[in-house]
Formats: structure tokens, C-alpha cells, sequence
């Protein structure tokens, strides 16, 4: 039997101006489809749109191309058969946990007594009985997550659309959450027909989904899609389970090899550096080095032995090959002779190594020092700069792609910054 569409979108387009007036591209001829009686997760970097293509479909803002419909008809407007729920709780923390979980129905104009009736029951389906009176800051991060979901489900959405819903929360917490959330949708507890989890956690995918469907980034385009048939609750030891982990890692690192995109963008000014420090670059590279990697591991292996998320090691794996100091390769990543150099050297030559890579393959790094170099003090303001890269990013993205660029080049020495003055110069020694 053929599984009807819910959602649809078709070569959707989605620009934000820069500050200088320019447009840049968020999301490039997406489609996407989501049928009644599915889970779909979608996965991909900072930068591949994700946020963006769900408040598309929630109706919330428009695309600049392409058709959006709900079942088959228009979105030009906050879509009523659809709820989303948030990374940030966005709970008003001056109301109880029943006036939260009542504002979808009033909005709606749903009479006080059939809201409270609504808000009771929805309450206890998710574990929270009892705590109508409390107020937010009186909830452990985990409920607050609940209140957020049954704010969403007592409206009795048909489209759910859940952004980053359990990475605010501590491992445990959020795989109870997630477990709960699977047992209302397989117990059609819940009325909705439909659920799309935005996420950096490939793991949470792979036991939620029926689909995982991959972005790539700047700008966000479909690049690939894995089915997932086995039933659920899955077991995330199993064989089946570690194997699709395995293959969904190898398609997130191909970006390497083979998205064109990013290959382009890291040759020119406004590639998005990855946000991580030169502490975990060393220290995944530490490990990757030392028993019982030895320089080659399998990813999801070394997540684990790190204890870190895939949001915090996929910026530093980018990070890494970037620097030339690993190789990322069907889920795979493998120290490279200047990495193993790298690991075995002291400090000042670290650092001398990382200098070097830094000015060779990080386009805004050469340009700062290149300036600096031409500046007959060997000084440049910051606020320039920012200018520069808000020619090709929002103005939160600019200012921390400059402040990774400033500390790595600090750390490589290859230029220096005052945080009083906002100003870059050369590092002493270096001004003749």
C-alpha cells in the first residue's frame, strides 16, 4: 500500500541577505517528502539549513523557491496540523507548567475548561502528572523537554517537527526522553501521522528513524538518503543497528572527497571554519595516535572512546583534515605522516606545525597575515574583517568563524590579538 504524502516540498530555495545587501544562498532545490506513518531524521553540519528548511514547513517563514504543501494543500502561513518542538525549551518562565502547555489551545480559542481537560491529560501521557503549578525553574532540564513536547502534542498535531529536541540534555535524560517518544508514536498514543527530528546525533537517527536523509552545507542541498526497515525498539548494540551508525558516519565525512561545495568553500574567505578548539584537535588526535587506534579508527568507535557528541567531534574531524593532519575515509579516520609527526613533536614545534598548516590551507588566516604584513604597524582592526565575512555569512557566524580563525593563529604564532584594543598584530620577532 502506497503511504501518502503529509509534507512536500520541491525545489525549495532559501536566501538571507548579508550586510552589505548581497544574497546568500541557505538552501538549494531541496526536495523533500514526508508520508503518513514515518519517522524521518535529517543530519547534516552548521551551515546545511536544517533550522531553516523546518520553520519552511512549519510555515513560519517563506522559501524563496519552490512549492510547499501540507496534504496537497499551499503553506504561505503557519500551518495548523503542525507542532514543533524546540532545542531551547522556549518555555515563559513567568507561567506554570499548565498555562505553558495551554497556549497552542489558546491561541486556537479553545474554551478554559476544555484546555485544562486537554492540558491534564497530555501532562500525564508524558510524565508529568502533578507538576501543572510548578513554575519552569523549578524543573530539571529534562522535564522542562517534556513540557515543551506536550505543549506541542495538546494540540493534536498531525505534522510533528522536532529541532535538536534532546541535545540540550545529558545523555541519559535524552535517551529516556527519546525511548518515551517512540512508545507513544508505536502505541498510537499520539494522533500525529508524521514526525521530522532535526539532529546531530547520528546514533538518536538510526533508533528513530524509518529515514535518515543527509544535507550538505553552505549551501544545504539533499545529498543523499538511507531507509531504515528494522523494527522498532531497536537495539543499538545489534549487529544491524551498529552497521547503519557505521554507514551513516561514512556518508557525513564523504563531504571530504566528495561535496563539491565545501571543496569550493574552503578556498575562499567565507569557508564557515569548523567550531572547534586546538584542545580537542589534540586531544582526538592523542588518541587517535596512542593503543588501541595506533593511527586508524573506526568513527563511532572513537566517539565513544571520547565520550563526546557528533556535534562536538564532526567540527574537529573537518578540523583535522583541513589541517592535513588526518584522513577521513568511509567512516574512518587515519592519522596522516605530518599528524603522526604532529603528535610526536614538543610544544613549540606543535605549534610551529600547526602555524604552517594553518597559513596553507585556511584562506582567512593567510589574509590576515598577509595584511598585517603590508601594514606598515603590523596592525589591523577586527571590525573590518567581520565586515569581509559578513559579505558571505549572518553576522553571529562571521564574528565566530573570526574568533576560531584568531585562535588558531594565535596558537600557531602566526599572529597575535589584543582582546582590549580588538586589534591583530604580528607576533613579536616578526615585524621586520
Amino acid at each position: 500500500m502506497t503511504q501518502k504524502n503529509v509534507m512536500q516540498l520541491v525545489g525549495v530555495n532559501k536566501s538571507f541577505k548579508a550586510a552589505d545587501g548581497t544574497a546568500r544562498l541557505v538552501l538549494d532545490q531541496v526536495d523533500f517528502e514526508l508520508k503518513e506513518g514515518e519517522i524521518v531524521a535529517l543530519l547534516g553540519k552548521s551551515g546545511s539549513g536544517k533550522s531553516t528548511l523546518l520553520r519552511i514547513m512549519a510555515g513560519l517563514i517563506p522559501a524563496d523557491q519552490g512549492q510547499m504543501t501540507y496534504r496537497d494543500r499551499a503553506i504561505d502561513g503557519p500551518v495548523a496540523g503542525v507542532a514543533m518542538v524546540f532545542q531551547s525549551f522556549a518555555l515563559f518562565p513567568w507561567l506554570t507548567v499548565q498555562q505553558n502547555v495551554e497556549l497552542g489551545l489558546e491561541a486556537q480559542g479553545v474554551p478554559a475548561a476544555e484546555r485544562e481537560l486537554r492540558a491534564d491529560a497530555v501532562l500525564e501521557l508524558i510524565g508529568l502528572a502533578g507538576f501543572g503549578g510548578a513554575l519552569p525553574r523549578e524543573l530539571s532540564g529534562g522535564m522542562k523537554q517534556r513540557v515543551g513536547i506536550a505543549r506541542a502534542l495538546v494540540t493534536n498535531p498531525d505534522v510533528l517537527l522536532m529541532d535538536e529536541a534532546f541535545s540540550a540534555l545529558d545523555v541519559l535524560t535524552g535517551e529516556t526522553l527519546r525511548n518515551d517518544m517512540l512508545d507513544l508514536w508505536e502505541h498510537s498514543k499520539i494522533s500525529t501521522k508524521g514526525i521530522l527530528v532535526v539532529s546531530h546525533n547520528i546514533e538518536e537517527a538510526v533508533m528513530m528513524a524509518d529515514r535518515v536523509i543527509i544535507l550538505g552545507s553552505d549551501p544545504g542541498r539533499v545529498r543523499c538518503e538511507v531507509k531504515i526497515d528494522l523494527p522498532r525498539p531497536r537495539d543499538v548494540e545489534s549487529l544491524e543497528v551498529r552497521t547503519l551508525i557505521d554507514e551513516i558516519y561514512g556518508l557525513m565525512t564523504m563531504r571530504h572527497v566528495h561535496d563539491a561545495s565545501v571543496g569550493e568553500a574552503t578556498h575562499h574567505l567565507g569557508y564557515r571554519l569548523p567550531d572547534t578548539d586546538i584542545s580537542r584537535i589534540e586531544g582526538v588526535l592523542d588518541l587517535l595516535a596512542d593503543s588501541p587506534f595506533n593511527g586508524r579508527a573506526d568513527l563511532p568507535q572513537l566517539a565513544q572512546e571520547t565520550e563526546l557528541s557528533d556535534e562536538e567531534l564532526f567540527p574537529t574531524y573537518e578540523a583535522l583534515s583541513l589541517l592535513g593532519l588526518a584522513t577521513i575515509d568511509q567512516g574512518d579516520i587515519s592519522l596522516t605522516p605530518l599528524g603522526s609527526r604532529y603528535v610526536e613533536a614538543d610544544k613549540q614545534n606543535k605549534q610551529e606545525l600547526f602555524g604552517q598548516q594553518l597559513l596553507t590551507h585556511v584562506p582567512l588566516a593567510s589574509h590576515i597575515r598577509r595584511h598585517l604584513e603590508n601594514e606598515a604597524n603590523g596592525s589591523l582592526a577586527e571590525a573590518p574583517l567581520l565586515e569581509l565575512l559578513e559579505e558571505f555569512m549572518k553576522e553571529d557566524e562571521a564574528k565566530r568563524v573570526l574568533e576560531i580563525a584568531i585562535e588558531w593563529g594565535r596558537y600557531g604564532e602566526v599572529y597575535e590579538y589584543d582582546y582590549h584594543t580588538g586589534r591583530l598584530t604580528l607576533p613579536d620577532g616578526d615585524e621586520d
